[in-house]
């Protein structure tokens, strides 16, 4: 047996204070806020997701807001940097967007793709790219509109404590395809039209230290829970440790770090974020797991509050 993940379902990071990592990813960024819940490990933290108004894989950005936590440091064992595809020809928008809200970029080019880098208020490596692929984002928010909006993941860099089982692990159990290398970087591609290309860095940067402005984990796709169950088998059979099926409501997902210590999730397409709240509603209120919903009032009295606005 063969198998071939379709691309990047999610990636989830920790950061800071909720209002500024909500007024960066929706009121910078403009994207939506498709589901407000709680760290079903931890419930008296938040978890946060963006993504295109419809929150479809290969678009969510997922985040644990911890306000006054200790800094992390981006290095090896996370991913290095989260890329974000826009519309062709809306890179001179972002451009002078970012300068607006005074968020300092730079440019480059890797692959023959011009690149927007920059960092979120608490340290996360971002970028934007230009793209055909990829259906437009019909979210608007903010005086961003669908022509120029973010349509989901570019893809991601991935920092390797040993590069080359990773690389191993991508082309050989995961099924991307490698298409290309420039400098110390591979490319990787899989069959998505978004979320689906990964940069695999091949040199050592140092080892990374979890924290504020890191990346925790990257999910890929499963098809639904028969995929996955496969995928369980399948990472097992290949020498690595992976957890038993968790249910995270939106999703079922399983877990298992790889040789170069990053933590890869594979989590399923289905439910999808729409099954407790309807998709105009969605982001709307605090939605709790059945277990903790005899503990809400508990639970909010310790979550921060904060708001989706627009910015000036």
């Amino acid at each position: 047996m063969s198998k071939k993940t379709m691309g990047i379902h999610h990636i989830t990071a920790i950061v800071g204070h909720p209002q500024e990592n909500v007024d960066f990813y929706a009121g910078v960024l403009g994207l939506r806020l498709v589901k407000q819940t709680v760290n079903f490990d931890d419930p008296g933290t938040y978890h946060l997701y963006f993504g295109n108004e419809g929150g479809k894989p290969g678009t969510i950005i997922t985040f644990f807001p911890w306000a006054n936590a200790y800094k992390g440091t981006i290095g090896d064992g996370q991913v290095g940097v989260t890329s974000y595809v826009v519309p062709k020809g809306a890179m001179k928008f972002w451009e002078e967007r970012l300068e607006h809200f005074k968020v300092q970029f730079s440019k480059m080019e890797r692959f023959g793709e011009q690149y927007l880098e920059f960092d979120d208020p608490h340290g996360l490596h971002l970028e934007i790219v230009e793209r055909e692929e990829g259906e437009p984002n019909s979210w608007s928010f903010g005086g961003i509109t669908s022509d120029v909006a973010i349509k989901g993941f570019g893809g991601a860099t991935l920092l390797s404590a040993h590069p080359e089982q990773t690389a191993e692990l991508l082309e050989k159990v995961m099924g991307l395809e490698l298409i290309a290398k420039e400098g110390d970087i591979a490319r990787y591609r899989s069959s998505a039209d978004i979320g689906n290309i990964v940069d695999l860095k091949l040199s050592s940067v140092g080892h990374g230290q979890m924290g504020v402005g890191t990346v925790h984990h990257i999910a890929w796709r499963a098809k639904d829970n028969e995929d996955q169950l496969e995928w369980q088998k399948y990472i097992a059979e290949h020498g690595y440790g992976v957890t038993a099926v968790r249910d995270r409501n939106y999703f079922n997902a399983i877990y298992f770090r790889e040789h170069g210590e990053i933590l890869f999730e594979i989590a399923t397409d289905p439910p999808g974020f729409a099954h407790d709240e309807s998709l105009e509603t969605m982001g709307q209120a605090l939605k709790l797991p059945a277990q903790y919903e005899s503990h809400r009032a508990d639970i909010e009295e310790v979550l921060l509050p904060f708001e989706v606005r627009e910015l000036d």
